[in-house]
């Protein structure tokens, strides 16, 4: 058995934060996985050093260096200060900073990464094109937008996800991995949004704003669990936290509401999960 704990999208709550602690202070897990979008819109890194950095350095030490904890950043989070935040706590010994990267937990392998697809969004810091060139009605493309770390002008217009992934992945079996994505896979329950009846231009809006990329990597690739976050509404629409492609399990930890949606499950059987709202 290895329980463990989810949370996504806290977006610099204070209140979430604290919860979060208080539960793993509690129930003691093997390991926690943070699903990016960590920062309110414009922090510049306070929710991190001031709360969030210092509370899981507390516990760790209250605890014996329990839990692992494994965590991305996402599209709401400034990479130029954000960033170097997530990576001198990796260097501490706080957490496992795993955007493009990969750790181990027992007999898993965790990837992560914290890129989505266009949006309309301005801030560009965590966007890819997903499988090509292509930007849905009233997204604004990698290339265009604003960014807090300067890309070189080749990659904005050459780079994808699906590159991305089968970089991380490489040729490896993934039977017992991990992808700790910030974004859901396209059309599931995970990624539904509030669009419905909306049109750019005449043209109806997808409603499912998930990763096509992802999708087909863990078609092809079939991981042995998908914990996502990134679209907040999509449980409320759907009634769904869960979803399953394959024999790849998919969890959500978004949430629309003003409490934290934490997710609980013990990695060697994660289709038993359960969510709660604090």
């Amino acid at each position: 058995m290895i329980p463990c704990l989810f949370a996504s999208d806290l977006h610099g709550s204070a209140t979430r934060a604290a919860t979060l602690l208080d539960v793993i202070a509690r129930q003691r897990p093997r390991a926690v996985f943070l699903g990016g979008d960590l920062l309110a819109h414009g922090d510049d890194g306070d929710f991190l050093s001031d709360i969030l950095v210092p509370g899981l350095e507390r516990l760790r030490g209250e605890l014996g260096g329990h839990p692992e904890v494994f965590v991305v950043l996402g599209n709401d989070d400034r990479r130029a200060t954000a960033e170097p935040l997530m990576r001198a706590a990796a260097e501490r010994g706080i957490w496992h900073y795993l955007h493009g990267r990969r750790a181990t937990l027992d007999r898993f392998t965790i990837l992560g990464y914290n890129c989505i697809p266009p949006s309309p969004f301005r801030l560009k810091d965590w966007e890819r094109y997903d499988v090509s060139r292509f930007t849905d009605p009233g997204c604004v493309s990698p290339e265009e937008g604003m960014r807090t770390v300067a890309a070189e002008p080749a990659d904005l217009r050459n780079a994808t996800i699906a590159d991305d992934l089968a970089r991380l992945a490489g040729p490896d079996e993934l039977a017992a991995t991990v992808c700790l994505f910030h974004v859901p896979p396209y059309q599931t329950a995970l990624d539904r949004a509030a669009l419905d009846g909306r049109t750019i231009d005449h043209v109806p809006l997808d409603v499912h704003i998930g990763s096509i990329a992802v999708r087909r990597f863990i078609e092809q690739r079939k991981p042995w669990l998908g914990l996502h976050g990134h679209v907040h509404e999509s449980t409320r629409l759907t009634g769904r936290w869960m979803d399953q492609i394959g024999p790849t399990v998919l969890i959500s930890a978004a949430h629309d509401g003003p409490e934290l949606a934490l997710v609980r499950f013990d990695l060697e059987r994660p289709d038993l999960a359960t969510r709660r709202l604090l």
